[in-house]
């Protein structure tokens, strides 16, 4: 982390149709949206500087990709304002739900309010400065749970695997970013992959997202195949999927968001199974 943040890279600006037919109601679990800096100020305390997303450009994609439902993730570098993805999600003209930040001592009228402006989540961001403490998760979980709510981790590896045993203590269901940011190359038996199983099929849930954040491999990130396998052969109704767009704070080349898409025809082959995870699996845990 530096005094001034770089600029992240742009998403690829030539999404193309997926080489698969995409079912009525298909769902991108994790996109964002980074607005005027003048309008929505960036916290100091971050790693990257995001360049300007709009609700057009993702609808563009969306149209481009066949999505017909969203779910806007508040990233780290708004803190604890979620008012760029809520007035955002506004705007892209499709239904839509959202995971914000808030503080534990948010009031039962603003999380009313926040519920009614599509916030179905509440996110932890421990792979970035500035998250919420985990001091008050059990807490939290507790309120998400009135709400029917659900909790969002975006945590590296390390970092997963050691509030695993709290997670499988949670009073409502937890979503783990990123298929659970472990290292291929450590193999199917680490301790890491092996939580995030268990935590799967305790009925938690998992995103198929942010491959490129995993995998030292080109597309299609051969080596996450297997892994994908196992998690869709322990509980399939238990996965979503992402797109992880406009695929921020990445150093390497960024990747074309319909590659990120077509790879659910490889690691799903099974149509039904893969309009499940499209369709059925977010419609059950965003409320669509």
């Amino acid at each position: 982390m530096t005094d001034f943040p770089e600029l992240s890279q742009g998403p690829d600006p030539h999404p193309r149709k997926p080489r698969f037919k995409m079912p009525d109601g298909a769902t991108d679990t994790h996109f964002h949206l980074f607005g005027p800096q003048n309008r929505y100020p960036l916290v100091t305390l971050r790693e990257y500087t995001p360049q300007l997303i709009t609700p057009a450009m993702a609808r563009q994609l969306f149209d481009t990709l066949g999505i017909q439902r969203a779910v806007v993730i508040q990233p780290s570098v708004y803190g604890e304002d979620n008012r760029a993805q809520l007035e955002g999600a506004r705007e892209i003209g499709i239904p839509t739900r959202a995971v914000i930040v808030a503080r534990h001592d948010t009031s039962d009228k603003e999380l009313a309010a926040l519920h009614e402006q599509g916030a179905r989540g509440l996110r932890y961001v421990l792979a970035h400065p500035g998250g919420l403490p985990l001091t008050e998760l059990e807490r939290w979980a507790l309120r998400a749970k009135e709400l029917g709510w659900h909790i969002q981790f975006l945590a590296k590896g390390p970092q997963l695997l050691e509030i695993a045993p709290r997670l499988e203590k949670l009073a409502c269901p937890a979503v783990i970013d990123h298929i659970g940011m472990f290292k291929p190359s450590d193999g199917l038996h680490q301790p890491v992959f092996q939580a995030v199983l268990r935590l799967l099929r305790q009925g938690h849930w998992v995103k198929l997202s942010g491959a490129y954040r995993l995998s030292a491999q080109a597309p299609p990130y051969i080596e996450l195949k297997p892994y994908v396998a196992r998690l869709v052969g322990a509980r399939p109704d238990r996965l979503v999927w992402a797109s992880d767009w406009p695929h921020v704070f990445i150093k390497t080349p960024m990747p074309n968001t319909t590659d990120l898409l077509d790879l659910l025809a490889d690691w799903v082959p099974d149509e039904a199974t893969r309009n499940r995870i499209l369709v059925d699996n977010p419609a059950a845990l965003y409320g669509f």
